[in-house]
């Protein structure tokens, strides 16, 4: 499912627009995206937790040289299903 088809289910499930779906799904993205800037986690009862954690330098080897390069540290958006998801999707 991409972002539009998201936005459709959304619109139909709702009673929306798909304009106002569309604001809506947006605003839900750009709310998790800010709290995970400010390095603030986000958990959404039953479906899981996104948050945001420091991955440190390290080494890495080029695939195409095979030459070894230093992988800068980087803060990464990470996600943990609820076991509700877990269950629905392993149904």
């Amino acid at each position: 499912m991409n972002k539009a088809e998201l936005v459709e289910s959304v619109a139909s499930a709702a009673g929306l627009s798909k304009k106002d779906a569309g604001n809506a799904v947006q605003a839900v993205f750009d709310s998790i995206t800010k709290s995970l800037s400010r390095k603030d986690p986000v958990a959404v009862g039953g479906f899981g937790t996104f948050r945001s954690e420091h991955r440190a330098a390290r080494t890495g080897i080029s695939p195409r040289t095979r030459q070894k390069i230093q992988v800068p540290a980087k803060q990464v958006a990470k996600f943990k299903p609820a076991q509700a998801l877990k269950d629905a999707v392993n149904k």
